[in-house]
This record gives structure tokens, C-alpha cells and sequence, in this order.
């Protein structure tokens, strides 16, 4: 009987079988096999190569899409500042439904996620972290500087798109983040626009600039001192209160003691209505101006009316001043949603924020932050808002653009534009 022959099974044409030595299946450069397990043999090998092999997708994706798009909104819902939080809610949340109702954008249902960072800067980062691990694109928020510029640091690194609809800050946008944005003006136009009222409507010479030391409050006061200076005024006192504080008597008496004719409030409105309500106390006869942070109906409930009438505060207009289509648009639907006005300016940027995005989107057939980014810095031109007109940004996430008006508190409470305005 003849002995068999070993047979040697040679790859496919292009391709090539490799072996380990002391393989069980083979060894040296080719495999061994006997006659009648050569095909068996083949299948398992070739099945387990494949099995050990990555999946290899096309490029673009190796992470699925999520099905929703995801949009974020940060804000105080408690605390000082719940005032706005809770508006920023609304009013986005109003136009969100209104998307998802005639089908989303790009086709997918909108996500809403609401984060509370009670305005405070160990919270907002926490915030900003919870986002980022839900997955968002986009933020809208914060409210208040100091808590949006902590948040920023984070979103910056996490490659989110934030929109601010409150925060003034000049410095917020000095960062180089590229994927930074806000539709509200910055305090170096608030500050300009305050030192042409206190100096031109007003006529004063002497002002007294109180702050809050909050990044927002400070960068306000500063910006004033500067074009109150240059249009010949004098500043007789500089200084800050701690807005943790709930007795304001003692910086009350400082200003007294400095005879100023206005005095130029900074900070917000919840410590704006306490220094209302104590200045009499004092016997500190004074116009105070504040700046748009001030722009609030709870400042006359906390000063009350007889405290608070006569104060003026400049910022951008009311929802109720904003003779725009979309604006009119806007407010008779909350009122009809809600029951009530829009009546603070924030959230009517907050939807402003929301409908760039959606613009964003829509225009770039993406949600992915860069390429939104890219767009809002050179592509976004002319947009109708409820706002007024979006013109566009600049390369540092600016809105081009400025409207401020200043505003007085009546007798009755209410809140109207000033009869002259610089």
C-alpha cells in the first residue's frame, strides 16, 4: 500500500494563509492539512480570522447619529436669578414644541435638556460636564457671566456650541473659544450708552459707580468709569458691595457721605431692590441708574413702588417695545401658553438663541458644532429675529449690532421707556 501523500492547500489567487510555528493546524510559511479536513479546516480558520478582525465603517460612521437632536439650556431655575432661568424655560421651550410640531428640524424630533446652575460658578461647571455627557451639541445659557463664563471653560473643551442670550461680559468673548456666541450686547456698548445718558440726558457731574465685584458687575462699572471720564464727569466714589449681603446701610452711608448727583448701580436686581428699600433709611436722596441686569419687575416688588419709582435702568428693549413681526409673533403666542406676557428682554433673547440654532441647522443640513460654528461666523447674515435683526457675528462671537434704550419705573410701578433718550 502506497504511502499517502501530504497535501498542501495553497491560497486563492491574491491572498495568502499564515501559520504560526507549533500552529496545531500547520507550520512553517504554508498549512498542512490531510486530505479529508483541508475545506472544514479552511471554514473555521477563515471564520476566525474574521471574527478577530475590527469592523471597518465607512468614514463619518463610526458613531451613529442620535436620533433626536439634542439641545441644552443652562440657567438659574433657583435662587436670585430664577426669575430669568424660568423664562429662558418658557419661552424655548415654547418654540421647541412648535418645531416638533411641524416635524422637528432636519427631520428629528428636538430634545430639550434643562440644567439649573442656581447662577452659581461650581454649579454651572457641574452643569456643563452634565451636558456634555448627554450628549448635546448645543447649549443656550447661562444667565448671569460669572456662572456662563465657568461653563464656557468646559464646553470649550468638550467642543459644544454655547449660545448666551444674557451674558455681557466684554472679557467672555476674549477667550478665543470658537464655538462661543451671544445674542445680547456687550457692556462696552452698555457702558458707552450709560455715560451718554448720565452725562447728556441727565446733565450729571458727579457720580458715585457701585458694583457687585461679579464678573458682569465689575467689567459694567469699569467700562462706565471710562466714558464718564471722557465726557468730563467727575467719579466720586468707586466701590462694591457683597451681593451675599442682605444690609446695605453701611455702603448707603459712603455714598451719602460723597454728595453725588447719580449714582450708577452695576450689579443685579435682587441686591438693585434691597439698596431701593434702604436708602431712605439713610436719608440718601439720589437718581440711580442701573444697567440692564436691573431690567426686572421683581426689583420694584422687593424695593417696593415707593422706593423704586424714579430709578432708571439702560438696556436692550423690552419684548413689549420690540415692533418686529416676529416679536409680535413671539409674545401673542406665550401670552396665549402661558397666560401672561413675555416681559423680560433675556427671554426673548433666550428664543432668539434658539431660533440662530435652528437656522444654523437648517442652513448646514448639520448639528455637529463645528460646522454650525463656521456658520454663524461667516455664513449667518440678515437674520429677522425677535429681537430685532440679526446681522450676523463677528470672528469673536459677538453680535454685530447694538440697541439700548433706557428705561424709568413710574409711580405706579410700571416699567417705561424714558422720555429722552441720548
Amino acid at each position: 500500500m502506497p504511502t499517502p501523500r501530504r497535501t498542501r492547500l495553497r491560497p486563492a489567487p491574491g491572498h495568502s494563509f499564515c501559520s504560526r510555528p507549533g500552529h496545531p493546524f500547520g507550520h512553517g510559511p504554508g498549512l498542512l492539512f490531510r486530505p479529508g479536513l483541508a475545506y472544514p479546516i479552511r471554514c473555521l480558520l477563515l471564520l476566525g480570522a474574521l471574527a478577530s478582525l475590527p469592523v471597518l465603517l465607512p468614514s463619518g460612521c463610526g458613531r451613529s447619529k442620535p436620533a433626536t437632536v439634542r439641545i441644552g439650556l443652562e440657567g438659574p431655575m433657583t435662587g436670585d436669578y430664577a426669575y430669568e432661568g424660568q423664562g429662558f424655560e418658557r419661552a424655548v421651550r415654547l418654540l421647541v414644541d412648535q418645531v416638533n410640531a411641524s416635524g422637528g428640524i432636519l427631520g428629528r424630533h428636538v430634545e430639550l435638556f434643562v440644567e439649573d446652575d442656581r447662577g452659581d460658578v461650581k454649579e454651572a461647571s457641574l452643569v456643563a460636564d452634565r451636558m456634555a455627557s448627554r450628549g448635546v451639541s448645543v447649549v443656550i445659557g447661562s444667565y448671569n457671566s460669572t456662572a456662563t463664563e465657568a461653563a464656557a471653560a468646559v464646553y470649550d473643551r468638550a467642543g459644544i456650541l454655547q449660545i448666551t442670550p444674557s451674558s455681557t461680559a466684554t472679557r467672555l468673548t476674549a477667550k478665543g473659544y470658537q464655538r462661543f456666541f451671544r445674542m445680547c450686547f456687550t457692556d462696552d456698548r452698555q457702558g458707552l450708552f450709560g455715560a451718554e445718558f448720565i452725562s447728556k440726558v441727565l446733565e450729571s457731574r458727579r457720580v458715585a459707580i457701585l458694583h457687585d465685584n461679579s464678573t458682569y458687575a465689575q467689567g459694567l462699572a469699569e467700562w462706565g468709569k471710562k466714558f464718564l471720564l471722557e465726557r468730563g464727569c467727575e467719579i466720586v466714589f468707586f466701590d462694591a458691595i457683597n451681593p451675599a449681603d442682605k444690609d446695605f446701610t453701611p455702603s448707603l452711608t459712603k455714598l451719602k457721605a460723597v454728595n453725588a448727583e447719580t449714582v450708577y448701580f452695576t450689579g443685579y436686581h435682587a441686591q438693585a431692590g434691597l439698596l431701593l428699600r434702604q436708602a431712605p433709611e439713610v436719608g440718601l436722596k439720589v437718581q440711580w441708574v442701573m444697567g440692564d441686569a436691573c431690567n426686572n419687575p421683581e426689583l420694584v416688588r422687593i424695593a417696593g413702588v415707593d422706593c423704586a419709582q424714579g430709578a432708571i435702568f439702560t438696556t436692550e428693549p423690552l419684548p413689549i417695545d420690540l415692533d418686529y413681526p416676529e416679536a409680535k409673533a413671539f409674545t401673542a403666542d406665550y401670552k396665549a401658553h402661558y397666560g401672561a406676557d413675555a416681559t423680560s428682554v433675556w427671554w426673548v433673547m433666550a428664543a432668539d438663541a434658539f431660533r440662530v440654532i435652528r437656522a444654523a441647522m437648517e442652513a448646514t443640513k448639520s448639528t455637529d458644532s463645528g460646522v454650525l460654528a463656521a456658520y454663524l461666523h461667516t455664513g449667518l447674515k440678515d437674520l429677522p429675529g425677535i429681537t430685532g435683526p440679526i446681522l450676523g457675528y463677528d470672528e469673536k462671537g459677538d453680535r454685530l449690532g447694538t440697541i439700548h434704550r433706557a428705561y424709568v419705573i413710574t409711580p405706579k410701578g410700571t416699567i417705561v421707556p424714558y422720555p429722552k433718550q441720548p
